[in-house]
């Protein structure tokens, strides 16, 4: 099946057909005038009986009027094999690591029906990640959906990167790193530094990066997902996958819709947001065969948790951590905010009761010491009642206890990474709360592992 180029806007290109249409998602092919890399094109839409609209997915310099295109039949492949671990490959499955291409992979589409609801497994389980703050207040589910949401610059990627780094050392499953719209800097000192620590040979990383036309980011994690799938169904394996991040495929989404000549919806974003996110967030799921753990990474607009781009993702979520620029500013890290991080899993069932009441224990008071916080600033910690003097005392440690050097940044802060089991963060906080750690001064807790490290 053949066709001409009739128009092109931008990132869109108008295609006439003869002899019938392809389908929509179909992918085709036009050949750039240096005859090297052909561009592919998804249709995304039938204008009429021989017009198709198609998304570009790549950079359309070169292209022009009266250029022959080439219907596929198929639509947009990624290949799939054991050979992608150890690689950092683009949208399209090509190595970006100078290294050959992937040797015998079986392609499969990007577009997949999600597991049917008697294959699908529910996550069960904790899995424990050795960062205090997070195992204590917002415990990660084995086979779960947990996002990172903040702002710039408040340390997203580097949690990112260090649950990579434990998951490969200390649970050795496959992690899965999937970059969307992000700088590829980052991208490079990621692959590099997992090169370093000797943990890329289990982990695989697809990029879909900022400078790439609306299409490929759109479409990247699509294609993650069809490589973690893979892992999962066919190599059985449970896997870590990682996204950086929703918020810029969701912004590849809205330029793709704009361009289509959507009118936009709430606050300018596509009136699409809800089924192209479900779409993504749908196919991760664990079954009978293996988990998929997700942990996705998603930037806050102006620091406005309630934007719809950010809110259309909690009810896909089972654990919510959210970075706080005021905790940054305190120097606190990881910059987690105590108050707004949930889990549904945290609850006696899941955890443990004692577990249950040290986390409820820890957010009264951290919670009472914000309350405070206003007061100390202006009057002074001299005019609070004995009782409330004792609890911000108490709230001061527990907030310095719950920060921690990450082996990822060794290099930059001289301190050497913690890995704090659990029951030693549970010990610690029941400590602090119940007064025996009453008389260690404050900065005894900061940047350090568990509680006996501290005595």
């Amino acid at each position: 099946m053949e066709g001409i180029i009739t128009a092109i806007h931008g990132d869109i290109i108008e295609i006439e057909f003869t002899g019938g249409l392809p389908d929509l998602a179909q992918a085709v092919r036009v050949q750039r005038p240096d005859k090297k890399t052909p561009i592919i094109l998804e249709v995304h839409g039938h204008i009429s009986e021989t017009m198709v609209k198609a998304v570009a997915m790549g950079f359309t310099q070169g292209l022009k009027r009266g250029m022959a295109v080439q219907a596929t039949g198929n639509p947009l492949l990624f290949p799939a094999s054991p050979g992608c671990l150890g690689r950092a490959l683009d949208n399209f499955g090509a190595a970006m690591d100078g290294c050959p291409p992937i040797e015998s992979p079986s392609w499969g589409p990007i577009h997949k029906r999600p597991p049917g609801l008697e294959e699908q497994v529910p996550a069960s389980g904790i899995l424990e990640t050795g960062i205090k703050i997070i195992d204590l207040l917002a415990p990660f589910p084995k086979g779960g959906k947990i996002g990172l949401f903040g702002g710039a610059g408040v340390g997203k990627t580097v949690l990112l990167m260090e649950f990579i780094y434990k998951v490969s050392k200390i649970y050795s499953g496959i992690s899965l790193f999937c970059g969307v719209g992000e700088r590829i800097r980052e991208g490079h000192e990621l692959w590099r530094e997992m090169q370093r620590q000797g943990i890329i040979e289990n982990a695989a990383l697809v990029f879909g990066q900022m400078s790439e036309s609306p299409g490929v980011r759109f479409r990247t994690p699509l294609s993650a997902i069809t490589l973690a799938e893979f892992f999962r169904d066919d190599m059985r394996k449970d896997v870590l996958f990682l996204m950086d991040n929703v918020y810029r495929f969701e912004q590849a989404g809205g330029e793709v819709s704009v361009l289509l000549g959507r009118l936009t919806s709430r606050v300018g974003y596509q009136p699409t947001l809800l089924p192209e996110l479900a779409e993504v967030e749908e196919r991760l799921v664990s079954t009978k065969a293996g988990t998929i753990t997700s942990v996705q990474a998603i930037y806050v607009p102006a620091d406005d948790i309630t934007d719809p781009a950010v809110a259309a993702l909690f009810p896909h979520l089972d654990t919510t951590v959210v970075l706080s620029r005021e905790i940054a500013a305190k120097g606190l890290y990881p910059a987690i905010d105590p108050l707004l991080s949930k889990s549904k899993f945290l609850n006696p069932e899941e955890t443990s009761q004692r577990h249950y009441e040290i986390a409820g224990r820890t957010v009264e008071h951290l919670a009472r010491y914000r309350e405070l916080s206003d007061i100390i600033a202006m009057l002074g910690i001299e005019e609070l009642s004995a009782a409330d003097r004792v609890v911000v005392k108490r709230a001061r440690r527990i907030e310095a206890f719950l920060t921690q050097p990450f082996f990822l940044t060794e290099e930059f802060t001289g301190r050497k990474g913690k890995h704090v089991p659990l029951d030693d963060t549970i010990d610690g906080c029941e400590m602090i709360l119940s007064g025996e750690a009453d008389y260690i001064p404050e900065q005894s807790f900061f940047m350090k592992g568990g509680i006996k490290e501290i005595l």
